[in-house]
């Protein structure tokens, strides 16, 4: 057996598999698989060192990519992906209700992985999960299922996108709305290419945004406490690096380096998301809220696809 081989050698294979994801072998997708296929096949010997780092270095690696971004550009994207982003975050909203409620789930359960599907995953749920009082168990569960489907997300969209002949712009797009996580829509992106990446990366974090009004929502649906709701303070910190690049005669270091650093650094990112990822994670989901999760999905990511094909 595997698991039987002693902890120093799985520590080492763990760290050289960490190691590698910041050279240019290994893809997103491909670094996704490495953690999930470790952590199964032997374990993760570093399990909260890699939960934290996770948080932190998706947070620093946007927050570098900011630094390779055009304001204007970043804008004109945005303003394409606003009336698409009201239209889904509100339409799954609603339509995870009335599906879990055919399901007969419990609803906190219905409105987390809800709220995961509408905006950004896990960062989401834990943000509604502080307003609401979501036990753990809960929380595990919508977590569970946002992560198993994120995971497929980065093989499954860049296929799909190719099949379909999508321009970088519309997959970038595309990307940002139907995929849940940051991290996985960044996945995506970066294996279909440079631009897709930037535009996904700026839709996706003025789609985070919508975190704050939805945690207001639900503090008054849930009677939570205005002092739970979490606000994404790295997206400023983005925008302030975008604006930096668009107005300021940066260093190429600054320019250039360190959007590659960060590219790097979130292949490392995707794959402590993989050894994150559990088969008994997702056995203990269950059918029910894996059956609303991947329905929210595929209604978003169908109307939001014809959207973006035939309306902008």
């Amino acid at each position: 057996m595997l698991t039987k081989l002693k902890p120093i050698y799985i520590k080492a294979v763990f760290i050289i598999a960490a190691i590698l994801c910041l050279t240019s072998f290994v893809s997103s997708p491909i670094a996704l698989l490495m953690g999930f296929l470790l952590t199964n096949l032997l374990y993760n010997p570093f399990p909260n060192l890699s939960r934290q780092s996770v948080k932190w270095l998706l947070k620093l690696s946007v927050i570098g990519l900011g630094f390779g971004m055009d304001l204007n550009k970043s804008l004109e994207v945005g303003k394409e992906g606003l009336l698409l982003t009201i239209i889904t975050i509100s339409s799954t909203l609603i339509l995870g209700y009335f599906i879990g409620k055919a399901l007969k789930l419990d609803k906190v359960i219905s409105y987390l992985i809800a709220s995961g599907t509408a905006i950004c995953g896990g960062s989401a749920i834990a943000a509604v999960s502080a307003v609401i009082k979501a036990k753990e168990k809960e929380i595990s569960i919508a977590l569970g299922v946002v992560f198993f489907l994120n995971a497929l997300a980065i093989f499954v969209f860049p296929l799909l996108g190719h099949q379909l002949d999508l321009s970088q712009k519309d997959f970038g797009l595309w990307s940002a709305i139907a995929i849940h996580d940051t991290s996985s829509v960044v996945g995506a992106a970066l294996a279909y290419g440079e631009e897709a990446l930037d535009i996904a990366v700026t839709v996706k974090l003025s789609r985070a945004l919508w975190i704050i009004p939805l945690s207001i929502f639900s503090m008054f649906l849930f009677k939570g406490k205005a002092n739970s709701i979490k606000i994404p303070w790295f997206i400023l910190l983005f925008i302030i690096a975008v604006i930096a690049n668009s107005y300021l005669n940066l260093p190429d270091w600054m320019s250039f380096s360190i959007p590659q650093i960060s590219k790097q650094l979130l292949i490392l990112t995707l794959f402590l998301v993989g050894a994150g990822l559990t088969f008994t994670s997702i056995k203990e989901s269950g059918a029910k809220p894996i059956i609303l999760g991947v329905s929210l999905w595929v209604i978003i990511s169908i109307v939001s696809l014809v959207y973006i094909m035939y309306f902008i």
